[in-house]
């Protein structure tokens, strides 16, 4: 294998040059600021994490993890995400501390990819978690704070899908009884959003016409409050009518946050099923093809911990947000470059310093040649020279 060139950086890696930065921590600011507002104290925990506790518990492919060893020969991840490790401190170091917990992060995570996929390796996510409480406001509240988040980080234009995996789950316990394999088949389907995929793996089972009907009509279950009543209507399961009461439930309470415009139920979106035990929801910004937020319920999470408990959360991507707010630069304090001489440094520094104190952006430079120095740095809203020939300060 060639040597790489110095230049180059390993692939789904990037770099993140000032305007990127300054947005990127606006954008971070602006979300935790609102996320602060709904009662969400933030936390931070270490990039590296145990394979065999955070590793196993993630809802990431064992596959995308970046796995490395330690001195010791003990398996180490990269985080993948922030739900487990939050998961691992609620059931460690905040183990004495009572329920609901809303917790706030704003952190890189690590996902390999394949080469050919054009996806990062490496991202930003701001996101919430609200542990110890099982109730359809819970739920309702992650949605609502979604929204509200998108919006503190600039996006306008968006549209908040939910789902419930106990629907499906039901309905095809109901239908596929037995057939646990075409049961994930179809799952699989649903979670790529590859719905040719479905209706021809529903052709290929062996299904009465009127069964084979009902499981493609749900491709049709998209829509607002008729489409609880239409999905009570096509399973009598126990679990798919707990399932659609609980997202009727959820639906009431966005209505009460007066959300409801900006929320679509699809029955169809499932999330992981393996790691989501309730309500799931995405979101997704006009004119870009990937979610810019997701979440739902992960019930089970905890008890791997040891400490049994419900929860929800949703993280955005904020890496995504940064393609649709990167032309909304924020103003910012006024910029001001202060020349001096070595009899003028001491009336310069102070000057600077006023400068910063008052709240703007002050650099300073030492001149050499006021002749060549270039008085119309285009970067700044003030160029001040203190030339102590003249005592003076010439400014624009």
């Amino acid at each position: 294998m060639s040597k790489p060139k110095v230049f180059e950086k390993p692939i789904g890696a990037k770099d993140y040059l000032p305007h990127a930065v300054a947005k990127l921590r606006q954008v971070e600011r602006q979300v935790l600021d609102c996320m602060a507002s709904w009662g969400y104290e933030q936390i931070i925990t270490p990039t590296m994490e145990y394979y065999d506790t955070v590793g196993v518990a993630s809802s990431t492919s064992d596959q995308k993890l970046f796995k490395l060893l330690n001195n010791r020969g003990t398996t180490l991840v990269l985080r993948s995400d922030m739900t487990a490790p939050i998961a691992r401190v609620v059931s460690s170091l905040l183990k004495e501390v009572a329920f609901p917990l809303r917790l706030s992060y704003h952190s890189n995570v690590f996902r390999s990819i394949e080469e050919e996929a054009g996806r990062e390796a490496e991202f930003f996510q701001t996101g919430v978690e609200l542990v110890g409480d099982a109730s359809p406001e819970a739920d309702a509240e992650m949605v609502a704070l979604a929204i509200a988040s998108l919006q503190a980080a600039g996006v306008q234009r968006f549209k908040i899908a939910i789902g419930h995996v106990g629907f499906l789950n039901g309905l095809f316990e109901e239908m596929l009884s037995g057939q646990s394999e075409a049961q994930e088949q179809l799952k699989a389907c649903l979670l790529g959003r590859d719905y040719v995929g479905y209706r021809e793996r529903l052709a290929q089972l062996e299904l009465p016409e009127a069964t084979r009907c009902e499981l493609e009509a749900i491709l049709r279950l998209r829509g607002g409050e008729e489409v609880c009543r239409q999905a009570l209507e096509l399973s009598g399961n126990a679990t798919a009518q707990a399932s659609i009461r609980h997202l009727c439930q959820i639906w009431e309470v966005l209505e009460a946050y007066g959300v409801r415009d900006q929320v679509l139920i699809d029955l169809t979106m499932i999330g992981d099923f393996s790691y989501y035990t309730g309500m799931t929801f995405e979101g997704y910004a006009a004119d870009l093809g990937f979610p810019v937020v997701s979440g739902g319920r992960y019930d089970n999470l905890l008890q791997q911990f040891g400490r049994p408990a419900p929860a929800t959360g949703f993280a955005i991507k904020t890496t995504r947000i940064l393609d649709l707010v990167e032309g909304e630069r924020e103003s910012g304090p006024r910029r001001v470059l202060i020349g001096y001489d070595d009899d003028s440094r001491a009336e310069a520094l102070a000057a600077a310093g006023a400068r910063r104190a008052a709240g703007e952006i002050a650099v300073t430079s030492k001149v050499s040649d006021w002749d060549a120095w270039d008085r119309e740095q285009g970067a700044f809203d003030e160029v001040l020279s203190l030339d102590s020939r003249t005592r003076g300060g010439a400014g624009r």
